[in-house]
Order: C-alpha cells, then sequence, then structure tokens
C-alpha cells in the first residue's frame, strides 16, 4: 500500500475548467448561428466575400442572443475580463479568455504565436477608426477635442453669412449638415460656396452632409385670419409708451428684409424714391384711427426701417400719405400711395388635454375650434400632408405632433378625416403650427423608400456634396433603392448616412447594416427626436445603448443627433441635464448640433465637454486617468 497522498483537486481550478468549457462551447454555436445569418446577404456581395465588420457583427448578434448574465458574474468573480468589451472584436475576446484559461488550466499547453486579444481588439478598433476618416475626413492632430466629429445643422444665414460659417469652422465644426427639406438648391449653393471657401481660408477641412427629406409627414397649412398687421409698443407698468413699434417697408413684396424678425410689407417704388429719414406716413387704421409712420433709416437699397408710436392694426392695401413733420396734417399737399397686399396671421389653434382634434386631408387648411356660446359646433382641424395615411388609421392609435409637445389618440375615422382626442398637452396647452412633424408609431403605410422630390434633389447632392443622409430608411430593400439610384448619377462612392428615425428602422437595422457594409461606405444617425415620439423616452434610452453597441460590432460610424445643448444654441441658456446628455455622446465618432442663434457657444460649450470627456472614456473602455480630488 503507497503511502503517497492523494493531492486533492484546486477548486478554483475546477472552476475556471468549468468555464473555459462554457466558453468553448460559447464560441462554437456563435459562430454556425453567424455563417446561417449571413448565407442570407450572399447575393449582396458579389465577390461571395464577407467583409471582416460584417463577419464581427453576424457574431455580436448570434452572441447577444444569449442570456450572458450568469457567466459575466463568474468571470468576474474569477478575476478574469468579461464580455462586456467583446463588441469590436467578438471571436478575439473569446479566444484570449479560452486562452488565459487553458494557460491556467493546462500545464502543457503551448499558445500560439499571436495574442488574440491584442491582434483582434486593436483590428476592431482601427477599422473603425478608418471608416470614420472615410466618411468625416482624418482626426485633426491640433484638435483638443479627442477623436469624435463636430457636425453643426447650417440655417439658411449660412448662404449669405460667409462669417458665421468661417466662425464654425474655427469653433470646431469638421462636418456641415444642409436639410433638404428646408430651402432651396439657390440657398444651398450658397452654404456650400461659403463652406469650401472656409475650408481654404481657415485651413481646416469640412465634409458636407446633406439630408434627403424623405416621407416627413408634417402638418398642413393654417387658414389665415383678416389681412391685418398688429403693430404692437412697448409700455411700461403705467401704461406709458417706453418704445415704438417697428416695420420694414420693401420695394418688392419678394424682397428678403434684412432682419426676419420685422414683420416686411411692400410700397410702390415711386414712394421708395421720397421716403428720407424723418418723414412721416399717415395712414388710417383698422379702427379707423389715423396714425403715423415715421421713417427711421435706409436699411438697404431696398428696404426702410420705419416706427410707429401708437399701437396701430395696420390693413393691406391702405393708403399711405407721406409728409414732412410740417405737412402732416394737410392731407391735400402731398400724394397717396397704395400699401402692398399681405396675407393675415395663421389662425390660433390652441388645444388641451381632452379636447377633439379632426385630422383632415392636407389640402384643407387648419382652423381652430368653433363654438356656439359653449357648445363644441365643430373641432379644432389640422391638415396632414400625407393624406392617404389618414384612412388607414385605426381606432386606438396613437399620433404625435410636433416632437411629441401634442399626444392624441385616433378615435374614429370618417370620410371628414381621422377625429382624434388629445391625450398629452402641457397645462396651458398646445398651440398647434404648421409644418410640424406628426408621428404615426407602429402605423406601417408601405411608402416606396424615396419621394419624386427626393430623386430631383439627388441630382444636386451627388453633384455637389460629401455625404448624403437616407432619412426615414426603414428597410434594406430601401437601402439598395437609394444605392442604385447613386449608381445611376455615377454617384456610387458617396457614403450614405443611414438616419434611424422609426420603430421599424431600430428593428430592421442589423439587416440593413449586414446588407451594406463591405460594399458601400455606410454611417448610421441615432435619430433621437422621432425615435423619442416613435418608442417612448425611457425605451430611448435604453436603444440608443443598443444601437451604439451593434454600430461598433460593425465597425460603423455613429452620429448622435437632435437636442444635443439645444438650451443653448437655441437661446444662450445653459442647462445642467444637457451637459450630462452631451458627455454621453462622446461614445458617438460624431455629434450633430443643430442650428440656433448661438450655435457658436453651443459649439465651444461641446468642444468643452468633449475634451474633458475623452480624457476618461473610449466607447465602453475606462481610461482610468488619474482623479484629482
Amino acid at each position: 500500500m503507497s503511502d503517497t497522498k492523494k493531492i486533492a483537486p484546486d477548486p478554483y481550478e475546477e472552476v475556471l475548467k468549468q468555464i473555459l468549457a462554457e466558453i468553448a462551447g460559447l464560441r462554437q454555436e456563435i459562430e454556425i448561428n453567424a455563417n446561417q445569418r449571413l448565407q442570407k446577404y450572399r447575393h449582396n456581395y458579389h465577390s461571395g466575400y464577407f467583409s471582416k465588420s460584417a463577419c464581427n457583427l453576424a457574431h455580436y448578434l448570434a452572441m447577444r442572443q444569449f442570456d450572458l448574465r450568469h457567466l459575466q458574474d463568474r468571470l468576474a468573480q474569477a478575476g478574469l475580463s468579461s464580455l462586456g468589451r467583446a463588441e469590436a472584436s467578438v471571436l478575439s475576446t473569446l479566444d484570449s479568455l479560452i486562452d488565459v484559461l487553458k494557460r491556467a488550466t493546462d500545464k502543457h499547453y503551448l499558445p500560439g504565436e499571436k495574442n488574440p486579444s491584442e491582434y483582434g481588439f486593436n483590428r476592431g478598433q482601427q477599422l473603425l477608426e478608418q471608416h470614420t476618416i472615410e466618411l468625416f475626413g482624418p482626426f485633426h492632430e491640433h484638435d483638443e477635442h479627442g477623436r469624435a466629429h463636430v457636425m453643426v445643422t447650417l440655417d439658411t444665414e449660412a448662404s449669405r453669412d460667409y462669417t458665421l460659417v468661417s466662425s464654425l469652422l474655427e469653433k470646431g465644426m469638421t462636418c456641415a449638415r444642409i436639410n433638404c427639406a428646408h430651402d432651396d438648391p439657390v440657398i444651398w449653393q450658397g452654404m456650400i460656396r461659403n463652406v469650401r471657401r472656409a475650408e481654404t481660408e481657415v485651413g481646416r477641412p469640412c465634409r458636407i452632409l446633406m439630408d434627403i427629406a424623405g416621407h416627413k409627414i408634417r402638418t398642413g397649412p393654417i387658414a389665415t385670419g383678416p389681412s391685418i398687421h398688429h403693430i404692437r409698443v412697448q409700455k411700461d407698468r403705467t401704461g406709458k409708451v417706453v418704445a415704438p413699434g417697428y416695420l420694414i417697408l420693401t420695394i418688392g413684396a419678394q424682397s428678403p428684409s434684412v432682419d426676419s424678425s420685422l414683420f416686411s410689407v411692400s410700397i410702390p417704388k415711386s414712394l421708395h424714391k421720397k421716403l428720407a429719414p424723418g418723414m412721416t406716413l399717415s395712414f388710417i387704421d383698422n379702427q379707423n384711427k389715423q396714425r403715423y409712420l415715421k421713417v427711421e433709416k435706409a436699411l438697404s437699397d431696398m428696404d426702410w426701417l420705419v416706427s410707429c408710436d401708437k399701437t396701430a392694426y395696420l390693413v393691406s392695401g391702405c393708403t399711405l400719405m407721406p409728409a414732412t413733420p410740417q405737412q402732416a396734417g394737410n392731407p391735400n399737399s402731398v400724394e397717396q400711395f397704395t400699401l402692398g397686399e399681405f396675407s393675415g396671421e395663421p389662425l390660433d389653434i390652441h388645444v388641451f388635454k381632452n379636447d377633439l382634434l379632426l385630422l383632415t386631408a392636407g389640402n384643407i387648411d387648419g382652423k381652430p375650434a368653433q363654438y356656439d356660446e359653449e357648445v363644441l359646433i365643430h373641432p379644432a382641424q389640422i391638415g396632414c400632408t400625407l393624406s392617404s395615411a389618414i384612412e388607414k388609421l385605426e381606432t386606438g392609435q396613437p399620433v404625435w405632433i410636433d416632437d411629441g409637445k401634442l399626444g392624441a389618440i385616433v378615435e374614429t375615422v370618417t370620410g371628414q378625416g381621422a377625429l382624434l382626442r388629445v391625450t398629452v398637452a402641457k397645462a396651458g396647452g398646445v398651440r398647434i403650427k404648421s409644418d410640424k412633424g406628426i408621428n404615426f408609431p407602429g402605423a406601417e403605410f408601405n411608402l416606396p423608400p424615396l419621394t419624386q422630390k427626393d430623386l430631383i434633389d439627388l441630382d444636386f447632392v451627388c453633384a455637389h456634396t460629401d455625404l448624403v443622409g437616407f432619412s426615414f430608411v426603414e428597410t434594406l430593400e430601401g437601402m439598395e433603392r437609394l444605392i442604385s439610384e447613386l449608381a445611376k448619377r455615377h454617384a456610387s462612392d458617396l457614403p450614405v448616412i443611414a438616419k434611424i428615425e422609426t420603430d421599424r428602422a431600430v428593428k430592421n437595422l442589423p439587416d440593413i447594416i449586414l446588407g451594406t457594409i463591405g460594399r458601400h461606405n455606410l454611417g448610421i444617425m441615432i435619430a433621437r427626436g422621432d425615435l423619442a415620439v416613435e418608442l417612448g423616452s425611457a425605451r430611448l434610452a435604453e436603444i440608443q445603448e443598443e444601437l451604439l453597441w451593434l454600430c461598433e460590432a460593425a465597425h460603423v460610424p455613429v452620429i448622435w443627433a437632435t437636442q444635443v445643448l439645444e438650451s443653448i444654441a437655441k437661446k444662450g441658456t445653459r442647462s445642467r441635464p444637457e451637459f450630462t446628455d452631451a458627455a454621453m455622446a462622446v461614445r458617438a465618432e460624431c455629434v450633430m448640433l443643430n442650428k440656433g442663434p448661438y450655435i457658436l457657444d453651443a459649439i465651444e460649450a461641446l468642444v468643452n465637454v468633449m475634451t474633458r470627456m475623452h480624457e476618461h472614456q473610449r466607447k465602453k473602455f475606462s481610461r482610468l486617468r488619474a482623479l484629482h480630488w
């Protein structure tokens, strides 16, 4: 009988062996499932070869079909790297774990020459960086805001204000966005001309993205009231006038005013020639009161600034009588001129929670509710630019207007339209305006991916821009259609930014990406405004994370969009929650700011946040910079 004691097995080693077996089995299942998924896209790749990015995305999707929470906990307890950073290189992460576990449990194990973790992780990051450079250009070594790009939506003013555009580049803009849903080719060309000039003079490259509008469903026009303009003066608490009301007199109804915030109305050229500072123009207003417009100064060759020191109701086409101050009371001493025609103000459609709202065809003007004393005669109504959608609505269907400011459900659909019951509105009610977005979460209208306007705009986009934004793309078939149209215009190399704006687009995103990458340059924009309306804010918080992971696995650059530092850009005020949101945005490859009068301040604030956050984090990888407490 031997005296040799049996060595009890090491329980820690046994745990590691169990984890090793589980991970090896997981890896095998992931490869099988990923290969099965990829076969669906074999026809999209003419060479029959899938790119590394497509393969990695398929591996990631296969891995995320499993609930790995228990495995993650056991890996952490064993002091091993988890799978929480596997997005960029799934198989290499698994191979790295397998390699470490074999070293720990098999004394005879001979590792390969390459470190699978280091090679795979770096390769995934390199591919993402390469694809980002292909879309947005190289990173600037002298930039302090790290390795993310800043996109800015250009306002109409950018077409004629070169100083604004050059300042945007100096502040940090690396991509300018032009929305084809607004303005026209003449204005777009002016924007592009200023960006290209600024690139040269500032010495910094800037890519240009043009979004085709897609099927953006909006509210229709609203009926106008009487053709009367209310000239408002400013008064103090005692009722004393402290500032006059201003407007602009111009020599053409279509003449662009130098100050778009002021009401502008046309006058005859013969009157325009007589005007001079200090003159007055008398008129009888809608209240049958005589009022005077004082000529203040010339704003341009076409525009004069005038003031009125009393409240007045200027009537379209009324008679104007110019006079020097000495002639103002003698109507026989001066000529008479006719003021130009102008339209009345849109009627005020103001609805509250539990009110009824009739959604009509887009060619029917919107109107406020009609009452006989307190009895409702006709509910408020507003048109829908996609008239065909109304007949497809069903009872209980949710409807959201103006980025979710107003929520409603369909009560019934009749020949007049869809009768909605308002379910969400702030305490003071909501004023409905024209050209505001309408969302129908969950509804499928089976619309063609490109509108007739999109096809016309694509001719301009392909000839002038660096990137094309695909609004409201929802399927791979839609992406195929756009790629086909680009080929027809000899623009197959033009990268596409797929804007994810609906629940259907979220569900089909893996399909869209797998069918596109490797044969066409692709970026993804997380359009959080429309997504929040479609999904709800709580669900959006979850989805935006999942989209970031999915795109990192595909090595596809992401644009983080909608309401980033919106309070600064629009109002010049700082909101602390918005800075937290901006800090989260640095995990994307590009952050988009919307237009606003304080956009330069918003860029400066965003760059400051990006500079700080990039020292701490890249994607989900905490860099553990020393904390200075």
